[in-house]
């Protein structure tokens, strides 16, 4: 990899909404008016479908920490947000989800074969846009992308086959979340360094800033799925709960439950008739009295210092992290 380029070029780093203006458009601006039609149409719809933008954005805020010239690793941003598209539209049918972003999702509107082909069209799609990076940096691009697109599907395997079990360990849940969410948003940080040509010590310090922020996310994600309030958590709390998810919380609930109350927890996920409502009040409860959001928000809490603590570990001026450091403090609703 070549060293970290002269910082003496380099202007203010651009803001994220700057970044998302420039995103939006260059998504716009995809050549996705192909034929057939019914092949299309899905991509485009679930590309319009929005949301945060996050790995992209990631991606190239990661890029302005050494670069300006934005355009020049445009094309992986495309291609890690068409690549998470692509894990959604799969998602979506293998959940039997009917609602994405507020919206039918695309097998509903269509059917399971054309979401299905359309999102291993968008899978094509994303590698394609991954060798639209600078030459000298493509072996290295595609070899982290394909080694995170095969990470993410032996996390989501792992998800699927922790269905079946009520032994799941904490230690095995936290390495699929990993898997399957953390290491694209670390891909996306790595692959941002990588085109700026940034050392391998900074590159490996924004993966693992991405990994253990993803991790904490995802857990504030689990967390707030059953103390969170609706109007600004955005879906109906106590999802996971009804649908018996082995998130971290129901894990270390088992684990720490006094005999009785894992009897009584036990009784709740094997249930078949129940009311939902009574269901998550009651699951909720054990949960109060185990002490599990408490425990929750510590490991939140101790993967964010340790992604600040890899942020902070980047060779560069303080200043120039700035943004970075901001993005990753609201992502968790925090103050920096």
């Amino acid at each position: 990899m070549s060293p970290t380029p002269p910082q003496t070029s380099i202007t203010m780093t651009k803001s994220v909404p700057e970044i998302l203006c420039l995103l939006t458009k260059a998504l716009e601006e995809m050549p996705l008016d192909r034929q057939p039609a019914t092949l299309y149409e899905p991509i485009k719809y679930a590309l319009s479908l929005g949301g945060k933008r996050l790995r992209p954005v990631l991606l190239l805020m990661a890029y302005n920490l050494y670069r300006d010239d934005l355009e020049k690793a445009m094309s992986t941003a495309l291609g890690i947000e068409v690549f998470h598209n692509f894990t959604l539209l799969h998602d979506d049918v293998m959940d039997h989800a009917d609602v994405r972003r507020g919206k039918p999702t695309v097998h509903k509107v269509w059917n399971d074969n054309t979401a299905i082909l359309s999102g291993d069209n968008m899978l094509v799609m994303a590698f394609r846009l991954m060798t639209g990076c600078q030459p000298e940096h493509l072996a290295a691009v595609l070899e982290l992308f394909g080694q995170t697109a095969t990470e993410i599907d032996e996390g989501q395997q792992m998800d699927m086959d922790f269905e079946t079990r009520l032994d799941v360990r904490e230690e095995e849940y936290i390495e699929m979340i990993r898997l399957k969410t953390s290491v694209l948003l670390a891909c996306a940080l790595k692959l941002g360094a990588i085109q700026a040509g940034a050392s391998d010590d900074d590159a490996n310090q924004l993966y693992r800033f991405g990994e253990r922020l993803g991790l904490s996310f995802q857990l504030q994600d689990d967390l707030l799925d059953v103390y969170g309030d609706f109007k600004t958590f955005g879906k109906k709390i106590g999802g996971d709960i009804l649908c018996n998810k082995k998130t971290f919380l129901l894990i270390n609930a088992l684990r720490c439950a006094s005999p009785m109350q894992k009897t009584e927890l036990e009784s709740w996920i094997t249930r078949e008739l129940f009311d939902p409502e009574e269901k998550v009040k009651a699951v909720t409860a054990l949960y109060d009295q185990v002490g599990i959001r408490a425990m929750t928000e510590a490991k939140i809490n101790s993967y964010f210092t340790e992604a600040i603590e890899s942020l902070n570990a980047v060779a560069l001026p303080d200043e120039r992290k700035q943004q970075l450091r901001q993005f990753a403090y609201s992502l968790l609703g925090r103050q920096s």
